[in-house]
Order: structure tokens, then sequence, then C-alpha cells
């Protein structure tokens, strides 16, 4: 097993890489420690995973409503600034 720092790890990433196919590498960072490892899938079809609507799908909502709802929140948000600037100014 090889530990590395993330300043080595990032100034010599292909060498780790390339390492971690056939021992274990391990980058410490702080005091955390995370695996580097090597799956080598040639077949992709059999590590397809379909996943079965559930009931938090239910709850789910798309990228536009998303969109839609920040924007509401961040106009709100400049509309209450500014009023508060605009209040400030007339004092």
């Amino acid at each position: 097993m090889t530990v590395v720092s993330t300043k080595e790890f990032n100034s010599n990433q292909k060498k780790y890489f390339d390492m971690a196919i056939d021992e274990h590498v391990v980058i410490k960072r702080g005091e955390n420690m995370f695996h580097l490892t090597c799956s080598n899938y040639n077949n992709l079809d059999e590590y397809d995973e379909v996943l079965e609507p559930d009931d938090d799908l239910q709850n789910a909502i798309t990228m536009d409503e998303l969109l839609e709802r920040t924007y509401k929140v961040i106009n709100k948000f400049f509309a209450d600034k500014n009023e508060s600037i605009s209040n400030t100014k007339g004092a």
C-alpha cells in the first residue's frame, strides 16, 4: 500500500493512477484517507443498473421547476434588499 499527500498526488496523478491498477493507493488529506481503486469494466452493459420508481419520485421536481423556484427566491431577495436600501437613503 502506498500513502501519498494530496500535493504529491496532484503533482503525479498519472503515476498514482497507474499504480492503483496493481496496488492500493491511499491519498491522505488532513485526518481523512481516500482509497484510489481501479475497476476494469470491459463490458459496461453488465453493470447497467435500472432504478425502479419509488415514493420519493413523487416528490421530485423538474429542472425547469427548480430554476423557476430559484429565480423567484433570488428576485425576492434582491427586491427586499433594494427596498431596504431605498428606505435607508430616504432617512
